[in-house]
């Protein structure tokens, strides 16, 4: 059967061999290996985006009673590619009173933070970019640059509703940061490694989601959050904020917006796959393709949540993540280190 690790492996000794670098130190190779693996994984992401957002409105349509697209290409697939190529055609409008480039840098910058953790992820026993020893916290280490990058977007945009509407999202990112950070403490603590490929291996017997029920769900809340998923989408509230922090961008921004909360989707649900369902582990199918299934379903779950949970207010917002979620993940560690002790 073949499997991820013999496909890069392929590709490696081909282009090896055709450069005639084949006796080059191992170093160079490594380097050469990374790179396209993080071309091959760039490439699937980016499909993996155009087609959730495909799936998105058709599923978000179906249970809404309505069609979706239809129109463009079979079944509406060339929808979401008719959409970029117009807004990628337009006028990029910056605001008089705009800090220019920190205007236009802010959500490239963003754009490149998540599509680098997507290149360090593994999604495989053998596919992976670079294993890193710290790699799970090097991963929340570049997610908690997310208030940062908000705030500035809404500052430079020098509007007042998207910088309430960014003070709005900072609160709730920083809020719920916490107990995703103590739910990583305690897989951490329950796989002995902050290595997501250790921690991967580590479920080849229970998966975390049985081990820690409650970790899971406190994990999959805090994610919504981090994402700015709905219920937790305090960014777009429409009648209040128009497009919050993102409503003086023009179209090509826009558009570049898009496919960075569609790889922040991609990120959340490979993490939730990686640290509680048990990663690439599964029968008979090759290892990357039960990690593909698995960030599938976990997409599907987080849109039904959009179709049929209203937006929360920023009070209840906060109140379940201080009141609620850090006591809970406090639990939560808490069982963890009861079942590495040994006394459950």
């Amino acid at each position: 059967m073949l499997t991820g690790e013999m496909v890069f492996q392929t590709i490696l000794s081909n282009l090896e061999i055709s450069l005639g670098i084949s006796r080059v130190s191992p170093v160079i190779n490594d380097a050469i290996g990374a790179l396209i693996f993080g071309i091959v994984v760039l490439i699937g992401v980016t499909i993996f985006d155009y087609l959730f957002g495909w799936m998105e409105r058709k599923l978000i349509a179906k249970m809404q009673l309505r069609h979706g697209p239809t129109v463009v290409g079979k079944y509406g697939l060339l929808q979401n590619l008719a959409d970029f190529v117009k807004l990628f055609a337009k006028e990029n409008i910056i605001p008089a009173n705009a800090n220019r480039w920190l205007f236009l840098i802010s959500l490239p910058l963003m754009a490149a933070i998540f599509t680098f953790i997507v290149e360090i992820l593994p999604y495989g026993p053998a596919a992976w970019g670079v294993n890193l020893t710290l790699g799970m916290l090097l991963v929340f280490v570049l997610l908690s640059f997310m208030p940062l990058l908000v705030f500035m977007i809404s500052w430079a945009s020098a509007n007042k509703f998207a910088s309430i509407s960014a003070q709005r999202s900072v609160m709730m990112l920083i809020s719920y940061e916490i107990p995703l950070f103590l739910v990583v403490a305690s897989v951490a603590v329950l796989s002995h490694s902050l290595s997501l490929t250790q921690i991967v291996a580590a479920q080849s017997g229970w998966w975390y989601i049985v081990l820690m029920p409650l970790g899971f769900v406190i994990f999959l809340i805090a994610m919504l959050a981090e994402l700015e998923r709905p219920p937790f989408d305090l960014r777009e509230a429409d009648s209040e904020l128009i497009a919050g922090w993102l409503t003086d961008v023009g179209a090509p921004l826009y558009a570049i917006s898009l496919f960075v909360d569609y790889t922040r989707m991609f990120v959340g649900a490979a993490l939730i796959s990686i640290l509680f369902l048990g990663g690439w582990n599964g029968p008979a199918l090759p290892p990357e393709m039960w990690l593909i299934i698995k960030i599938v379903a976990v997409s599907v779950v987080v849109v039904v949540i959009r179709a049929t949970v209203p937006r929360m207010r920023l009070d209840r917002t906060l109140r379940l993540g201080w009141l609620w979620l850090i006591p809970l993940s406090i639990v939560n560690l808490t069982w963890g280190l009861l079942l590495v002790g040994g006394l459950l």
